[in-house]
């Protein structure tokens, strides 16, 4: 998927949701341990209960891997359903993986050739030999970590240098080097505020890659108003917010509700943005 191809699909639904599959066999609804496949069976109701509101899907692969095989094989079977599916959606696979090259090569590998992914998060920390792997695939995309949501983000990634510069503007300047806006994101957290005024004046043409709105508490409008950019360049994750919003057998109906309202909500930015 080109950059082209996404903001086609945020113009069309009117919408930049990401409904995060963050999968836990012991919240999903009961009546569905009684499934051959629990984790696959909710994942698939909910990917078509809420694909008519979003332009991606981002499985979370501790929540699979968490379970083994099993949660491989489910993650596995989400991914060729998407495929064959709904091949306008993003897939993104939230792996947050990156080491030394040659294992980086073989995430790679396993994300973009085996299993067949648009993107996959990709943690920075050990430099470029550990991201420029996953950067040799034509139409893939990899999602750097920049600055997150969660309450650790501040122990590492707003110190800052002898010269004021903070560790996230560093990663965003270094990263730039290794790739441009047509194959690189960013993930940043809704929580993180004005700080998107900072990053759009380093990387003001990549797409960026929001979880925090919803369960954690990020702000929608806040995040448009400071992140959004010529060609929107947001994508805003939920998944407790959307995917757990309810327990019985009516799940996905409630799903699709909650997708719904965000994608209204979005639309309506969009709008103020004169997309």
């Amino acid at each position: 998927m080109t950059r082209e191809q996404l903001f086609e699909q945020i113009i069309k639904k009117q919408s930049f949701l990401c409904v995060g599959l963050d999968t836990d066999i012991r919240k999903i609804p009961q009546h569905l341990l009684q499934e051959e496949d629990p984790i696959f069976s909710f994942n698939k109701a909910i990917i078509d209960a809420t694909a008519a509101y979003c332009v991606a899907y981002k499985p979370n692969l501790a929540f699979y891997e968490s379970m083994g095989v099993r949660g491989w094989i489910s993650f596995e079977k989400t991914i060729q359903y998407l495929n064959e599916n709904y091949p306008e959606q993003m897939i993104i696979a939230d792996a947050k993986r990156g080491d030394i090259g040659n294992t980086s090569a073989m995430y790679a590998r396993t994300f973009f050739e085996e299993i067949n992914v648009d993107a996959v998060t990709v943690a920075p920390y050990m430099g470029e030999d550990s991201v420029t792997p996953f950067l040799g695939y034509e139409g893939k995309w990899v999602i750097l970590l920049a600055l997150t949501s969660n309450k650790g983000s501040h122990d590492f990634q707003l110190t800052e240098d002898a010269n004021g510069e903070k560790l996230f503007e560093k990663v965003l300047h270094k990263s730039q080097e290794w790739a441009d806006a047509n194959q690189m994101m960013y993930v940043v957290g809704a929580t993180q505020g004005k700080a998107f005024e900072d990053i759009r004046r380093i990387a003001p043409d990549h797409f960026l890659l929001v979880p925090g709105v919803g369960a954690q508490g990020g702000s929608l409008e806040e995040v448009c108003k400071y992140g959004m950019n010529k060609n929107c360049g947001l994508i805003v994750n939920s998944s407790r917010a959307i995917i757990y919003a309810d327990t019985t057998e009516q799940y996905a109906e409630v799903a699709a509700q909650k997708a719904k309202e965000v994608q209204e909500q979005m639309a309506a930015e969009l709008a103020k943005a004169g997309f």
